[in-house]
C-alpha cells in the first residue's frame, strides 16, 4: 500500500514539475535492467557454490573421508537467511519508513493512522518473535547422530494456544477496525455541511459548488451536452446559482461532503493526505464526509515545502491519461474561503444559456451574490 503510494506521489511530483502529458515520468529501464542483471549474478553465484561444494564432497568421499556435513551447511545458511532478513526489515523501516506519508491532515484520517500504526506494531511482534524461533531452531536443533527428533502427532494444549491467542488478537483488532469504520463513514446530514460535487472522466475531474442558496442542483444524465457536460438540470431554480471550479478550496475544520459520480469509466477519488479514497462508479452516486484540519499553508511550514500542495488523484487505472487525472486541494481559512467563492463562475454559462433558450434576466447580477450564501 504504501509503496503503491508513495509512486503515486512520485510521478505527481514529477508531472508537476513537467506539467504534460508530452513530459510524462519515465520508467528508467537502464536501472530496472541493472537490478535484474545483479539478481541473475547472485543466483549464478549461489549456484557455482553449490556445485563446487558438491564437488568438494564427492572428492572426500572417493578418498574414503567423511563427507561435508551439509545439515550444518543448511542450518548455518538458515542462520544466515535470518540476520539477512531481519536486517531487511530494519533497512525497510528506516529508509522506506521516511517515505510515508505525512501527518494525517483530516480528523478521521487521525483514527486511520492510528488503526494503521496498531495492526503494524503487532504485526511486527508477530513476525520478529515467529521468525527469530523459527531459524533459531532450525540452527540448535539441526540434524545429528547423537540426537534423535522427538515426534509430535497431537498435542490439543499447543493446538489451543496457536488457535486461541491469534483468534483473540484478530477479534481485537477487528473490533478495533469496526468501531473507527463506523466513525469514519458518518453519514449525516448535519447543518453547514458543505457539498461539492466531483464527477470524473477521461481524464479530468469536474468540481461543483452550490451557489447561494447553498443547495446543488440535481443532474440527469439524459441532459448531458457539449455545454452542460455534468448534465445539470436547469428545470430546478436550485441549479441557477452553481458554481464551476477549477480548484477545490476548503475552509478548515469545517465538515465537507463529497458527492461522488463518474460519466464513463470507473474512476476513485484519491486524497491521501485526508485518507480518503472512495470509487467514482457511473450510475452510482455515492459520497465522503471529512473535515480538513490542517491548511495547505500550516502543512507547507511542516513540510519546510513552500510549494506543497494537497492533491485529489484517480486511483484506478482509467485509461491511457490516467496518470494526468489530477486537481489541486487548497484548504483554506473561512475568510479565504469566502473571498475565492465570490470570485467563481456560475456553472450557467452563456452558452449553456443559450442552448437552454434561457432570458438574459435569470443571469446573476452581481459576483458578490455568490458570497456566503453558499454553504451557512
Amino acid at each position: 500500500m504504501l509503496l503503491g503510494t508513495n509512486l503515486l506521489m512520485a510521478q505527481t511530483e514529477a508531472a508537476a514539475t513537467t506539467g504534460g502529458q508530452a513530459d510524462a515520468p519515465q520508467v528508467d529501464w537502464t536501472g530496472v535492467a541493472y537490478y535484474l542483471l545483479l539478481f541473475f549474478l547472485v543466483c549464478l553465484g549461489v549456484a557455482v557454490i553449490g556445485k563446487i561444494l558438491k564437488i568438494y564432497d564427492l572428492t572426500l568421499k572417493i578418498q574414503g573421508k567423511k563427507g561435508m556435513k551439509w545439515n550444518t551447511v543448511m542450518a548455518v545458511i538458515c542462520l544466515v537467511f535470518l540476520i539477512a532478513g531481519l536486517y531487511g526489515a530494519y533497512w525497510s523501516f528506516t529508509v522506506q519508513g521516511s517515505m510515508t506519508l505525512p501527518e494525517a491532515a483530516s480528523e478521521h484520517g487521525v483514527k486511520i493512522d492510528e488503526m494503521f500504526t496498531v495492526t503494524t506494531v503487532l504485526t511486527m511482534i508477530v513476525f520478529f518473535i515467529t521468525q527469530i524461533l523459527l531459524f533459531t531452531f532450525l540452527f540448535n536443533y539441526r540434524h545429528s547422530d547423537k540426537r534423535r527428533a522427538h515426534f509430535l502427532p497431537h498435542n490439543n494444549t499447543i493446538e489451543k494456544v496457536w488457535t486461541i491467542a491469534p483468534a483473540i488478537v484478530l477479534t481485537v483488532l477487528v473490533v478495533f477496525g469496526f468501531f473507527t469504520w463506523q466513525k469514519i463513514m458518518n453519514t449525516t446530514d448535519t447543518k453547514g455541511d458543505i457539498n461539492i460535487d466531483i464527477t470524473g472522466h477521461q481524464f479530468a475531474w469536474e468540481l461543483r459548488y452550490p451557489g447561494k442558496d447553498g443547495v446543488l442542483g440535481p443532474k440527469d444524465f439524459r441532459m448531458v451536452s457539449a455545454a452542460n457536460k455534468l448534465g445539470v438540470n436547469f428545470k430546478k431554480r436550485s441549479s441557477f446559482d452553481d458554481l464551476q471550479v477549477d480548484t477545490m478550496y476548503l475552509p478548515v475544520n469545517k465538515s465537507i461532503r463529497l458527492n461522488i459520480q463518474a460519466l464513463d469509466v470507473i474512476h476513485s477519488v484519491y486524497m491521501p493526505h485526508f485518507r480518503v479514497q472512495l470509487n467514482a462508479v457511473p450510475g452510482l452516486p455515492t459520497f465522503f464526509k471529512f473535515t480538513p484540519t490542517i491548511t495547505t499553508a500550516q502543512m507547507r511550514t511542516q513540510l519546510d515545502d513552500p510549494k506543497f500542495e494537497y492533491l485529489v488523484y484517480c486511483n484506478k487505472i482509467c485509461g491511457g491519461g490516467h496518470y494526468n487525472m489530477q486537481k489541486v486541494v487548497r484548504v483554506v481559512t473561512e475568510a479565504e474561503y469566502q473571498a475565492w467563492l465570490s470570485r467563481q463562475k456560475p456553472y450557467l454559462s452563456d452558452a449553456l444559456r443559450k442552448e437552454l433558450h434561457f432570458a438574459a434576466a435569470d443571469q446573476p447580477k452581481t459576483e458578490s451574490q455568490n458570497r456566503l450564501a453558499l454553504n451557512n
